[in-house]
């Protein structure tokens, strides 16, 4: 088996060797940065508006505009990575994640609220899941499905550490200091992880080793494929969104005390670390329009089931663990879009600006689904919604046109 810590550099040359702690850092950053930055948010969300008074749809809202800062952050922050790496953004991005949390906490009023989640947002961009593949991407180059894989399936691990513990703490805390405890823990963490282990040199972008495959980097942005897998990872990503920021309110509205539905949520994500295991078996056995297409319709098919079996609860949390094994394949497919079809070169711009949309769409999702659930007759209905739109998303899939696929050595 390869040894990824060893081999030569993303740079063609092999004789320079990759730095040892990334792997390592990367996996404890992001399992502490989503476990606490994101998935606390669904389950401290009944204690946030039982304390405050604020309703559902207004505290997330605040939680929409962090990930729609997030998208914007992401565009700028990509050109970053592609000429300077990884280092200094990501060990700011921890600085003002562990601010941004601390604030949270603060927030005497909605408008506090949300300035501190507008931080929040922009720290984000700058620590999860597109740094840490940019940097994968050109220091593992060929092997970077693996280092992603390796990266993703900690990262998935966030919620079934994060939930559960987050809801054992409100239990007997505040939400207020739950949130100070966890800003906590993200500095021990990510601070001092990011600032020592990302301190190698950046190689430079290597040429492309698929000419064939590369057009000027402002035509991809604007080819039919480019437009197309755009707007599906937007429709799904809504989708996507929506369900693990709805899970909990729907299991509670079946029944499930917080706690249980907190532990749902948290064994979704560990289905997200095993769907993470079968993507390279996957990339290579298909094309890559044809897993796409494939992916995405699953998304759909077990939001359909959330929504439709009424339970008990132990099923639904079967559900929610199949759900989350899509989500973890879905998770690589976004990561290795641009590397399938236009190769390495320009990666942090052309995957920030295709997963843009996407995650406005996921930013919206935590406010337009509350409203949305209201108006639906409940999380049932919303979940049917959500399945609806992973089929459009999935029509738009196949139509990005069939392309064999490149596995883990593709450019």
């Amino acid at each position: 088996m390869t040894d990824l810590h060893t081999r030569g550099a993303a740079t063609g040359t092999g004789d320079r060797s990759r730095p040892r702690a990334v792997l390592p850092a990367l996996c404890a950053t992001q399992i502490t940065s989503w476990g606490i930055v994101y998935y606390a948010f669904p389950v401290l969300l009944s204690w946030i508006t039982a304390d405050t008074g604020w309703s559902t749809g207004a505290a997330t809202g605040a939680f929409s505009l962090a990930l729609l800062v997030s998208a914007a952050a992401g565009v700028l922050i990509g050109r970053i990575l592609d000429r300077r790496g990884p280092h200094v953004v990501m060990t700011a991005g921890s600085v003002l994640a562990v601010a941004s949390v601390l604030a949270v906490a603060a927030a005497p009023n909605l408008a506090a609220f949300y300035a501190a989640w507008s931080l929040a947002g922009v720290a984000m961009a700058a620590t999860f899941y597109q740094p840490a593949f940019a940097a994968l991407t050109r220091w593992w180059g060929a092997d970077r499905v693996r280092a992603l894989t390796i990266v993703t399936l900690a990262g998935g691990l966030a919620s079934t550490v994060f939930a559960p513990l987050t809801a054992a703490l409100a239990e007997h805390l505040t939400w207020r200091t739950t949130y100070v405890l966890l800003a906590g823990v993200l500095a021990l963490v990510t601070i001092p992880a990011h600032a020592l282990a990302l301190r190698a040199p950046w190689p430079p972008a290597p040429p492309d080793p698929h000419p064939d495959r590369t057009t000027r980097n402002d035509d991809t942005a604007l080819s039919r494929t480019f437009v197309l897998l755009a707007i599906a990872f937007t429709l799904s990503g809504f989708a996507m969104s929506a369900v693990v920021i709805g899970l909990v309110p729907l299991l509670e509205e079946r029944g499930a005390s917080p706690t249980a539905a907190a532990w749902a949520l948290g064994l979704g994500g560990a289905g997200q670390a095993l769907g993470r295991t079968l993507y390279a078996t996957l990339a290579h056995r298909t094309t890559v329009t044809t897993r796409t297409a494939t992916l995405i319709a699953l998304g759909g098919a077990t939001t359909a089931a959330l929504a439709l079996v009424p339970g008990p609860i132990p099923v639904l949390v079967l559900l929610s663990v199949l759900a989350g094994v899509v989500r973890g394949n879905l998770t690589l497919l976004q990561a290795t879009a641009v590397t399938d079809r236009w190769g390495t070169t320009h990666y942090g711009r052309l995957s920030a600006l295709l997963t843009a949309p996407a995650t406005i769409a996921a930013a919206l999702a935590p406010w337009a689904g509350s409203v949305l659930a209201g108006s639906v007759g409940g999380y049932s209905g919303l979940f049917l919604a959500l399945a609806g739109s992973s089929v459009v998303a999935t029509l738009l899939a196949m139509r990005t046109g069939p392309r064999r696929s490149v596995g883990t050595t593709g450019g």
